[in-house]
């Protein structure tokens, strides 16, 4: 998987390494757990989405993974 990441990773335009892999796996499994499954991949898409549109830093990524996981524990 993270050959595959890292490939994928340069493929999109993005350093390998440069996001929290294991950040956005929590954030999925809590999300699969917490909601149902299909919320996963949704989740952790809102979450890049949200944080490229706030500048794209990790920090941005950070901001995103926390923001879902208060929601997250509001169900």
């Amino acid at each position: 998987m993270d050959d595959y990441l890292a490939t994928l990773a340069v493929s999109l335009g993005l350093a390998p390494g440069e996001v929290d892999i294991t950040a956005l796996l929590d954030l999925a499994r809590d999300a699969a757990h917490g909601v149902a499954r299909p919320s996963a991949p949704l989740t952790t898409f809102l979450v890049g989405l949200a944080a490229g549109r706030a500048g794209g830093t990790r920090s941005d990524v950070a901001t995103a993974i926390a923001t879902a996981h208060e929601t997250l524990e509001t169900l």
